[in-house]
């Protein structure tokens, strides 16, 4: 602190955490706390004292301790009315004294039992301290428990209560803990018998690969984004809110260099009696609990009462089954706005929807849902590869449904006031109970509705008019540079010279040497040489008798030249009629975005609007692509350059000079 300091982000236990919050509440420091666990038993909430003044600097990065709630909607959605509680001898029980309450109000028979570190001496205790009246009364207290262990000792639980006979094929365990790992719930399923419940905190963000590096505000390190290397998954909680506790405080330092608010560091020394606390320290911690980012642990801000509100839970279950329990889904989620999102009723999905009738919600798009032949009189008719799939399901599930079309035409996105319009909005607000078409999964829209399986991998291509192929009379000279063919030209009269003088000087031989045998008559005319020449080049032969060595030897030299230029000139030319090489300036985003001639835009309020508003208007991009992108793409409120549907995009770009961005492998299926 004597050199200077802004704020402080801590990751401890609840002590030292009491501590340093008396320390940042008296020298007015804004401090970001991180409560972590020591041994991987769940958490609860940290005690803290009030502040003397009542303003207090300490923010909790983490949000609050909400396994409570989430076993109360649990255990109102199972109607369990007897249940017991096990718990470590390391969980702090004053954590369950609202579950508790609430649990008495609600006339529910809950009993606590503390476990020891030595779980075998546990179990043999019970066998020597009850009879076998009592033993059968707590195997059946054991049918419905819930366990608040760390994920090891929750193994050895469950482990020694299979060995001991005290856990049966129709029991259902609830087990409770933020951090437990894909890893550990395999361990206790295949360890437990009957039903398991597993109550775990997500990061939804992570699933999606397109954004899995850049946030709206940040670049995340390359290590934690590739899906390859793990360091995400196998980081804890805790560093995870601790990274962007870290990016939280950049984003609220680079927004004070921004505003020109900038004020200096505090420079305290608890040592001395004069120092007085630091007059900025409100000033940023204002601009902290103003801030808002999207990071590793998806939303954070501090608008609640100091906290981070934002947290999701997710809840696996199995069922005994022929699989004794070991195959494992999700069930629900749970999130801190809308509470309970799914059902854990064990009934099978096929005998429940005998009958109903569903209402759903598309969106014209090809080929995935089109509009049929329709006969005067009776409604629409669908159809389309979304379609085919939902008459086979409705065929195998029993259920009919009626379908309608979304009014403003969008797939669904998050507006101003947190609302979501589009076919994502008719869910949300219960109009609809299923929605199908062409819809990408964001993250953003996954964290509100359930998406089934993708069929179609998502990337961002070009699509651009073709461009004119003009037709060249002369285009059979293309395969040989203009240099070649005078070259060629050049080379048969030459050679024909050649002929001609050599057949000269062997018929005045002839003519001078005595006695010897009569030679054939033979043309010596410069025309004629020519003549053979130019038939030699172009695969003919000729008529004429090759007397001399020297005769042979140029006529020789010249077949063999005819015969490589004739090769080549035939297998170039086979290649420039067959690939048309197109010569467009446009090869990437790059090149979109450096040149000017070409308009190009996207879907108004699709995926990959966002995709380009999110990358474009990040304040930490160091690359201006997306930048210049995103500014021609909204000019206008993107009404000048963006299109409302795909097919109007593709029909623009068919008849003018446009260039359309969207999913290549929508396009793929269309084509």
């Amino acid at each position: 602190m004597n050199q200077g300091i802004l704020a402080l982000v801590t990751s401890t236990g609840c002590a030292a955490a009491s501590a340093l919050q008396s320390l940042t509440d008296a020298m007015h420091i804004p401090h970001l706390f991180i409560q972590r666990n020591g041994d991987g038993a769940p958490r609860t909430a940290c005690q803290f004292n009030p502040s003397p003044d009542g303003e207090s600097y300490t923010l909790a990065a983490r949000p609050p301790v909400r396994i409570n709630d989430v076993l109360l909607t649990l255990i109102s959605e199972l109607h369990w009315q007897k249940f017991i509680i096990f718990y470590e001898s390391d969980y702090d029980i004053r954590g369950l004294q609202t579950f508790m309450d609430q649990s008495s109000r609600m006339g529910l028979d809950v009993s606590l039992q503390r476990v020891d570190r030595n779980v075998s001496r546990v179990f043999n205790d019970l066998f020597n301290t009850m009879r076998t009246e009592e033993l059968n009364r707590y195997r059946d207290t054991l049918r419905r428990a819930v366990l608040l262990m760390s994920p090891r000792g929750a193994q050895v639980f469950i482990h020694q209560a299979v060995e001991t006979n005290l856990a049966s094929k129709d029991s259902h365990w609830v087990y409770a803990n933020e951090e437990v790992s894909d890893a550990d719930i395999m361990e206790l399923v295949h360890s437990s018998l009957g039903r398991m419940t597993i109550i775990r905190q997500v990061f939804p963000l992570w699933r999606d690969t397109n954004v899995r590096c850049m946030r709206n505000n940040h670049r995340i390190s390359s290590l934690l984004c590739d899906p390859q290397e793990g360091y995400l998954q196998s980081l804890e909680v805790s560093n995870l809110y601790l990274y962007d506790s870290v990016l939280m405080l950049a984003n609220a330092f680079y927004r004070k260099l921004e505003d020109r608010k900038w004020h200096s560091m505090a420079s305290l020394n608890c040592m001395r009696k004069s120092t007085k606390p630091w007059n900025g320290g409100w000033s940023m911690l204002d601009t902290i609990q103003k801030g808002r980012i999207s990071g590793l642990t998806g939303m954070m801000d501090f608008r609640a009462e100091g906290s981070n509100s934002h947290v999701q839970f997710e809840i696996l279950g199995t069922s005994y089954s022929e699989t004794f329990g070991k195959d494992v889904k999700r069930l629900a989620s749970w999130d801190s706005t809308r509470g309970m999102n799914g059902s854990l009723k064990e009934n099978r999905i096929e005998s429940g929807m005998q009958g109903v009738t569903l209402k759903i919600v598309t969106l014209l798009e090809e080929p995935f849902v089109m509009v049929g032949e329709n006969i005067l009189g009776q409604p629409k008719r669908y159809k389309g590869f979304s379609i085919d799939v939902l008459d086979a399901l409705a065929k195998i599930l029993g259920f009919k449904y009626d379908i309608y079309q979304v009014g403003d035409g969008k797939y669904g996105s998050v507006l101003p006031n947190g609302s979501w319009n589009g076919m994502i909005g008719e869910l949300i607000g219960k109009r609809a109970d299923l929605a199908i078409s062409a819809i990408t999964i964001t993250p953003e829209r996954e964290s509100v509705v359930d998406f089934s399986k993708r069929y179609l991998d998502y990337s961002v291509g070009i699509l651009m008019r073709k461009s004119e192929e003009k037709i060249n009379i002369f285009s059979l000279l293309a395969p040989f540079d203009l240099a070649v063919w005078a070259c060629i030209a050049a080379a048969i009269p030459v050679v024909g010279i050649m002929i001609f003088l050599l057949r000269r000087i062997q018929a005045v031989r002839c003519q001078n040497t005595a006695g010897g045998p009569p030679q054939p008559s033979v043309s010596t005319s410069l025309q004629s040489a020519i003549w053979i020449v130019y038939g030699a080049f172009v695969q003919q032969g000729s008529d004429s008798i090759l007397g001399s060595v020297a005769l042979r030897i140029v006529m020789g030299s010249w077949w063999l030249f005819t015969l490589i230029v004739c090769s080549s000139y035939t297998a170039n030319l086979a290649a420039y009629l067959t690939v048309s090489r197109m010569d467009n300036a446009v090869r990437s985003f790059q090149d979109l975005s450096k040149q000017v001639d070409l308009v190009y835009g996207t879907v108004r309020d699709s995926a990959v609007y966002e995709y380009f508003q999110a990358k474009g208007t990040n304040p930490l991009e160091q690359d201006s692509t997306f930048a210049e992108l995103w500014k021609t793409i909204n000019k206008n409120n993107a009404f000048e350059n963006s299109v409302s549907s795909p097919s109007e995009g593709i029909k623009r770009a068919k008849r003018e000079s446009y260039a359309f961005l969207w999913d290549m492998a929508w396009w793929s299926t269309l084509l």
